[in-house]
């Protein structure tokens, strides 16, 4: 498996000219990279105005690995070569590296780019990238493979202290300030008086196949710098390293790279509409930075929080009256750590009466509610307390909690809230404090804590009794300050103190499953399923030409193709009584198909778009101006891979790809919108206008402050 690494932006806040001058100092040896033994320069070119300087280093570095490793592999060192492209006039310089030894086990390779930030010239933005691909190494190929890593997330750390003390080794000898490259005088007069002007110093990158001979050939002047290599990134499309330390903590190397490669996938698939950063850390978090399962369960919770509005929650859902007087819980200051801090007093509560007044659905979605407004106190406390706060704490007063608590539908609609609050809000409780547990504790206990996971109940700490208000109790993680008065402190807490929920509030089973459809049927989107020869379709009538059709849709499981087709006749509705020709009704949503079997492409119907091959997990908006009334079918098929051309036999990628969507079954979740030409301002800016039914819903997940995508770009091929 490839190992890579991406690291955010560093910024250097001193000039590029002094950064070099420190860099350079780093050669031919470091002694504050003891591996670093030494290097010998290769091949080296110079431009004739100085503006270019390329320089091929062959450095020798001594690896810490175990002795007998290196006895098997029958080497002391490890060599690499180092290509470094300074551009003076443009202010960059592009570093390339690569190993030589053991080439045709390992392949590593890594690329990095001093270049000026965007924002002040007179800063410094550094970053780099690489990867790692272990072929094979006499069976130790997991051994090599953690040997690398630790040495290079050893030396990324180091990478900034190196150039800082340089730097202040230059200011010891009063060397402040390098002047900037300007062409040469005699460089100029040469260039007034040619009738063919020269270009002084183009920007371009020297080319990986110059060699010796051919260093010296003003040739590679006119060479045209490749498009494929990764060019300078800013602080404004990428996270930068002071930003994460401030706002999302001390990561390791390999952790940031984890959290930028994930966020970047996003901003490829979810333009527009990804989660902020400390969202993306949690998912990360919570598996243990494993991007590929991260990125599975935060597809999946930002698809579920788009189908049910989760976002707009705060905003759009007033609690009932049952729950403001009856629910014993409520935000109360702060811990020491500076977490939100959350009391609840779940034994003064009647859970029986909640659920019989207000239903399962009614308590999970306040749940949800607590769990939004604990997301906006974090991010609201790490701006007060000037530091990361991405969780917070919990107190659970369990006094006067009885058998009534252990009523099986409640305890039903418990398990049911901590199903739903693990699955989307990972890592967000710090720390549990659970107070005052009766003897009936352990029977909750035992029945609850199998589908808590196990990082989250290392975050548990109960106690019996008093116990709280000795040694090791509430006082080392609450200021005495704020503890409230029921728990015998002097702090007043704004808490409703539950009591028991009047009968004549009760709802009948019916009402309360009415209720509960309701709650959870409140959206605009439709969801379906798509099976292999068996599509989805929607038609819409179109009266005036020149409307605008516009979509949203999300691809929740498998790949897909998007088509619009166009036809004047109308399409039949699908027969009810009919398995497999025209409906299936299925768990994961509906599938219809309206183009009859016996219509004709070019004759009954035409396609007005190009096919759109939509993958697992992306998010697309679009619009398309009709031409001519009738109908219009949007069309969602299930993708199959291409077979090899030139072989009967399927590709093992073709197979692989085929095992991954179970029973050729594919899912989307979709919302159409037909909108007035004067009306339409571009994909989602349509969506969101005032004109449109769509209306605030569709601002999606909180974008990042560092993410400057617009969700009016997001795959709109078709516009």
């Amino acid at each position: 498996m490839v190992q890579k690494y991406q690291s955010p932006v560093r910024v250097y806040k001193h000039p590029f000219e002094l950064i070099m001058a420190a860099y350079e100092r780093r050669f031919p040896t470091c002694p504050l990279i003891p591996m670093f033994v030494a290097s010998d320069t290769v091949n080296e070119f110079k431009s004739e105005d100085g503006a270019i300087h390329v320089i091929e280093r062959r450095c020798k570095l001594d690896i810490d690995a175990p002795r007998l490793l290196k006895k098997i592999a029958g080497v002391d060192y490890v060599y690499f070569v180092q290509k470094n492209s300074l551009n003076r006039q443009d202010r960059t310089l592009h570093i390339e590296a690569y190993n030589e030894t053991f080439s045709n086990r390992v392949i590593i390779n890594e690329h990095c780019c001093y270049t000026v930030h965007p924002d002040n010239e007179d800063w410094t933005c550094f970053e780099q990238s690489a990867s790692l691909d272990i072929k094979s190494f006499f069976g130790f190929e997991s051994t090599v493979e953690k040997i690398a890593m630790k040495q290079y997330t050893s030396n990324i750390k180091k990478g900034k202290e190196i150039i800082e003390y340089y730097l202040k080794q230059m200011e010891e000898e009063g060397m402040t300030f390098v002047p900037r490259w300007t062409p040469p005088v005699m460089y100029k007069l040469e260039n007034s008086t040619s009738r063919i002007a020269r270009p002084v110093s183009p920007a371009v990158n020297i080319p990986d196949a110059v060699t010796k001979e051919g260093l010296n050939n003003k040739e590679v002047l006119n060479t045209s710098s490749s498009p494929s290599e990764p060019t300078a990134g800013t602080p404004d499309d990428k996270l930068d390293a002071d930003y994460i330390k401030r706002y999302l903590g001390d990561l390791t190397p390999l952790q940031e790279s984890c959290l930028i490669r994930l966020r970047q996938w996003l901003q490829e698939t979810h333009k527009g509409k990804i989660p902020k950063d400390e969202h993306i850390l949690r998912f990360l978090r919570a598996r243990d930075f494993n991007i590929d399962k991260a990125r599975e369960i935060l597809c999946q919770s930002l698809t579920w929080r788009k189908q049910h509005q989760v976002d707009y929650i705060l905003e759009t859902w007033n609690p009932p009256q049952v729950l403001q007087d009856y629910y014993a819980g409520g935000w109360h200051h702060h811990d020491k750590d500076g977490r939100p801090l959350y009391v609840l007093r779940l034994g003064q509560m009647d859970t029986k009466g909640l659920v019989r007044a207000l239903g399962e659905e009614a308590l999970l979605r306040y749940v949800l509610s607590i769990n939004e407004e604990g997301l906006r106190r974090c991010e609201e406390n790490t701006k007060v307390f000037g530091r990361p706060i991405s969780s917070w704490t919990c107190l659970v007063d369990l006094e006067g909690l009885n058998m009534r608590h252990l009523w099986r539908p409640g305890v039903k609609a418990l398990l049911r809230i901590i199903e739903v609050v693990e699955a989307n809000y990972p890592e967000t409780l710090g720390r549990l404090l659970i107070l005052r547990a009766p003897r009936v504790f352990p029977v909750l206990w035992t029945l609850v804590s199998p589908f808590i996971d196990d990082n989250t109940r290392k975050k548990f700490l109960i106690y019996a009794g008093n116990d709280y208000q000795g040694p090791g109790g509430l006082l080392d993680y609450i200021d005495k300050e704020i503890i409230p008065d029921f728990l015998s402190g002097e702090c007043m807490c704004d808490v409703p103190e539950g009591g028991l929920v009047p009968k004549s509030l009760y709802r009948t089973a019916e009402e309360l499953e009415n209720e509960d459809l309701k709650l959870w049927t409140e959206t605009i989107y439709q969801s379906a399923s798509v099976f292999k020869g068996a599509p989805h379709e929607i038609f819409i009538q179109i009266v005036d030409a020149s409307s605008v059709i516009t979509w949203d849709f999300d691809v929740c499981k498998g790949d897909v193709v998007f088509n619009i087709y166009h036809s004047k006749r109308v399409p039949q509705p699908p027969k009810k009584d009919s398995l497999g020709t025209h409906s299936i009704t299925s768990p994961g949503g509906n599938n219809v198909q309206l183009i009859d079997k016996v219509w004709q492409l070019g004759r009954d119907y035409s396609m007005v778009e190009s096919p759109l091959i939509c993958k697992e997990g992306e998010s697309v908006q679009g619009s398309h101006v009709t031409r001519w009334p009738g109908f219009y079918i949007l069309q969602w098929k299930f993708h199959s891979m291409p077979a090899c051309a030139t072989t009967n036999l399927p590709r093992v990628d073709d197979v692989l790809a085929s095992l991954q969507v179970s029973s050729h079954k594919c899912k989307v979740m979709y919302y159409t919108e037909v909108l007035g030409s004067e009306d339409f301002r571009g994909s989602m800016t349509s969506l969101e206008s005032s004109h449109s039914g769509f209306s605030q819903l569709s601002a999606a997940t909180t974008s990042s402050s560092h993410s400057h995508s617009s969700s009016m770009i997001s795959r709109w091929r078709f516009c």
